[in-house]
């Protein structure tokens, strides 16, 4: 079973998505991040390189290499997703729950993904 948001936040002065998650962690994603790790095919290189985790190279990238980082719109998806339309135009990628939760960035889930 897929954790789910209880809560949603996106602050554009500090260029964060924050999401609280039913289990009681917390999520802060900074904008950069989440536009390198856009899960659609366009930036993963075509369907073949699709899946339903993050790759880990998005987390080595430092935030000055990314593309362009301000977010325009944040829509949810039905009640399974969001999706962000960026100031450079792309609007494709689904990030899908189980997808924003493997991407979380936080020291103790980067830990349990490595481990």
């Amino acid at each position: 079973m897929t954790t789910r948001p209880t809560g949603i936040d996106a602050n554009r002065n500090t260029r964060e998505l924050t999401i609280r998650w039913d289990d009681g962690h917390t999520s802060v994603y900074s904008f950069s991040l989440l536009r390198h790790a856009c899960p659609c095919a366009e930036c993963r290189g075509g369907h073949a390189n699709m899946s339903s985790e993050p790759d880990v190279q998005v987390f080595a990238m430092p935030d000055e290499e990314t593309h362009a980082t301000m977010l325009r719109s944040l829509e949810l998806v039905g009640s399974y997703a969001l999706t962000v339309e960026w100031e450079d135009g792309h609007h494709y990628g689904i990030y899908n729950w189980h997808y924003l939760r493997a991407l979380c960035p936080c020291p103790q889930c980067r830990a349990e993904e490595a481990g």
